[in-house]
């Protein structure tokens, strides 16, 4: 058999072993500084420039906050960070409220914004509250008449046209979020129209889950006032909610002994430390505090601590996989956090104390204060909800 040779063209191949070195190299430089490799090395993907810009994006558009452990005990796990923010709405037919017997409801919204799970469970987009205005958006843009902007009012059921369409209003189904990429509100109302006294253990205070949706202009519309008829008061006008307070949260699974609960604690940026408080005050919201925090089951019948509790077509809907790890309990931590994505999701809250480092040996940090440009209320919501509570810490 006639043999040939692959022409070289003058290029000289590299041995094997030529070709090997640079892999040992990177090997050694792996075991030295792994972490410092991935993150700085041009090769790694994830860390690419249009990743790091995108990062930085999210980061500028986030106002999370930071946290620091300053001793080992207790231990806890940070299940959910975020921001929250307070409102409050004037009772009906008023303009402005002086004091807390003007209030007619008080709302606390939640975004998650990471956590121990970027993904989290969600009702579906089509039921509660929040298909009801998916639909209603729907049909106005096809250009059918509807209420655009409005939502069934949580405090007049005597309002004409407040039905559901299959008789069950709470959420229910299973949608996945990305809470790292996508915005996710819950907004909670307090029963009580405040928060608990964190410095006295008070009986538990009883909220529930009013609306769960992914788009910023479905808060909006909550927030907004309304002009509406009653077939028992005849016209009626609900003013829109003011801005009352805004901060980072943390959802906390603290074990003690044998026993494992859940806190919500916060901290707030605004409104600046330096100026009034007393709508703050008169409300129980407090620079800094910690709530245990409990779910209630919906298959169990009746209240608890002195509240009635939802009517059975609001209560959420759990999937099987939550609604389980209730068992045979009327209550529950909110572990995971994805209870709170549900409509009709009823909650205690529970004083625990006001100094969340002292009482969890957890600091909050907050990225801006007293500088209304770093507003996230502001600049997520805008002008839905007057600012003056928020800025200047005085009532309207």
């Amino acid at each position: 058999m006639a043999s040939f040779h692959l022409p070289t063209f003058g290029f000289q191949f590299p041995s094997l072993q030529g070709l090997l070195q640079p892999l040992v190299g990177l090997g050694e430089l792996l075991q030295t500084r792994p972490l410092q490799w991935i993150k700085t090395s041009p090769l790694s993907p994830s860390m690419s420039h249009k990743a790091e810009s995108k990062e930085a994006q999210r980061r500028e558009t986030m106002g999370q906050g930071g946290e620091e452990k300053t001793r080992p005990e207790p231990k806890v796990d940070i299940q959910e960070r975020g921001e929250i923010f307070f409102f409050y709405r004037p009772k009906v037919n008023r303009e402005e409220a002086r004091s807390p017997d003007d209030v007619q409801r008080m709302y606390v919204v939640l975004r998650p914004e990471s956590g121990e799970r970027s993904v989290e469970e969600k009702q579906s987009p089509d039921s509660g509250k929040e298909g009801k205005m998916s639909r209603r958006d729907g049909e106005n843009k096809n250009g059918s008449e509807g209420e655009e902007g409005k939502t069934s009012s949580e405090g007049d059921e005597d309002k004409k046209g407040n039905g559901s369409r299959d008789g069950k209003e709470g959420g229910r189904g299973c949608e996945e979020v990305n809470i790292e990429e996508r915005p996710l509100l819950r907004f909670i109302v307090m029963g009580k129209k405040s928060l608990p006294d964190p410095k006295q253990r008070s009986r538990p205070f009883w909220g529930f889950v009013e609306l769960v949706t992914t788009k910023i202009e479905d808060i909006k519309a909550a927030l907004q006032g309304e002009e509406y008829e009653t077939a028992t008061r005849g016209h009626r006008h609900k003013p829109p909610a003011r801005a009352l307070a805004e901060g980072i949260y943390r959802i906390l699974r603290h074990q003690s002994g044998r026993q494992t609960h859940t806190h919500l604690v916060y901290k707030l940026e605004f409104p600046p430390g330096d100026t009034e408080n007393e709508p703050q005050e008169s409300l129980n919201i407090e620079r800094e505090a910690s709530y245990l925090i409990q779910i209630k089951n919906p298959e169990q019948g009746g209240g608890s601590g002195g509240f009635g509790g939802l009517q059975s077509k609001r209560k959420a809907s759990f999937p099987a996989h939550l609604q389980g790890q209730f068992g045979k309990r009327r209550f529950h931590a909110a572990d995971p956090p994805d209870f709170l994505n549900y409509e009709g999701c009823e909650l205690l809250l529970i004083a625990a104390a006001d100094d969340v480092e002292e009482e969890l040996g957890l600091e909050l940090k907050t990225e801006c204060e007293a500088d209304a440009k770093c507003s996230d209320l502001l600049q997520v919501f805008g002008e839905a909800a007057s600012s003056k509570p928020l800025l200047s810490g005085t009532w309207l």
